[in-house]
């Protein structure tokens, strides 16, 4: 007998501020991968970014107005928990549980500079990297480091209909 794998999706993030984008990868991978649920996992701070202005909490309550009643997805924070804010502490966190089976939701921009993310490989090696086209990213993201090395059975890269928005736009407004 062989027990069924819980598929999950995270999105990690500083959501400064969330917005339809999140909420839009968020579904589109729920869809495509049959994914259990989706954690919305919040960093009190990215290390590639300069600090929050926004209070974690503010974020955290944000991101629950923004998916409102998208029961599949949930907003956790587990630096506290897990001692860490690096992405493969909290995939291991996850991976604890061997029926786990962990779907890495990201944007293209980040995978231009994945490989200067901590243990970068072993994250690749843990868990399925889902990577969303944004706007202006396709080709440099397809071109980096992090796309050519790694194995493209764990990482996916999703053309789809892209809401053009960033938290980054949003803060400027």
């Amino acid at each position: 007998m062989s027990l069924k794998k819980n598929k999950i999706g995270i999105l990690g993030g500083s959501f400064d501020p969330a917005h339809k984008g999140h909420l839009a990868i968020s579904k589109e991978a729920a869809k495509r991968f049959e994914l259990n649920q989706i954690i919305w996992a919040i960093t009190k701070k990215n290390p590639f970014k300069e600090k929050s202005s926004t209070d974690i909490l503010d974020r955290i309550k944000f991101c629950k107005k923004i998916i409102k009643k998208t029961n599949f997805i949930k907003v956790r924070f587990y630096e506290d928990k897990i001692k860490s804010n690096k992405t493969i502490d909290l995939i291991n966190h996850f991976t604890k549980n061997k029926l786990n089976e962990i779907y890495f939701l990201m944007g293209a921009d980040n995978l231009i500079n994945f490989h200067k993310w901590h243990k970068w490989k072993n994250i690749s090696k843990k868990c399925n990297i889902v990577v969303f086209d944004r706007h202006g990213y396709k080709k440099k993201s397809l071109n980096s480091m992090t796309f050519k090395r790694l194995n493209k059975k764990n990482l996916k890269f999703i053309e789809f209909d892209k809401v053009n928005i960033s938290s980054s736009q949003l803060r400027k407004i």
